[in-house]
């Protein structure tokens, strides 16, 4: 199975704004959740076998965080025209099928996964209340196929450090994904490395 690993991206940079459209129309941007403490984006798919693995997961996450402040957006940038089951319609199907609590957002442009640096999904951003870059890596260490449990660990700790005002480890693990399937021609310029 092809995977892709996250782009370096430096800490402390600030989150690229967006304004985006849910499956219902409805326009989100990051300022409908600037009073959070800490905002999570996160790149997914519909397909991805990475993804698939950690999507019930995923959305406990967001749930068992939201009381405490944590705002979650996810972002679906794949070429929709490529990849069908990547349509802004389909996106709503995914948010009632795996009880998405959380805007899932189309970026059919792809405009924003290039704006973040986005390589592949599942690709996490977590920032902090000033909206700088606090810890970009991976949820944890399962993958398809290795037998191990889906946790959310790392971005657990992570999460948990930024809600405290403390800073998250410099130890950060890469997520590793399907790569973004970029529209042809609008592949950025900087490649995705290998995994």
């Amino acid at each position: 199975m092809p995977k892709t690993e996250s782009n370096s991206i430096t800490l402390g940079t600030r989150a690229p704004d967006f304004i985006l459209p849910d499956a219902g129309g409805k326009l989100f941007t990051p300022a409908d959740f600037k009073d959070s403490p800490a905002l999570l984006v996160v790149f997914i798919s519909n397909r991805c076998p990475f993804v698939v693995l950690i999507r019930e997961a995923l959305a406990q996450f967001a749930r068992d965080y939201a009381h405490q402040g944590l705002a979650v957006f996810a972002i679906n940038s794949n070429d929709a025209e490529a990849h069908p089951e990547e349509t802004l319609e389909r996106l709503g199907a995914e948010v009632n099928a795996y009880g998405y609590g959380f805007p899932y957002l189309k970026d059919a442009s792809q405009s924003v996964a290039k704006a973040y640096g986005a390589a592949c999904t599942p690709d996490f951003f977590l920032y902090d209340r000033e909206r700088k870059l606090a810890y970009h890596g991976q949820f944890d260490d399962a993958r398809p196929g290795n037998g191990k449990d889906v946790t959310g660990a790392d971005l657990r700790a992570a999460v948990d450090a930024v809600l405290k005002g403390e800073p998250v480890g410099a130890k950060q693990v890469p997520s590793i994904g399907c790569n973004i399937k970029w529209t042809a021609g609008n592949e950025p310029s900087w490649s995705p490395k290998a995994a």
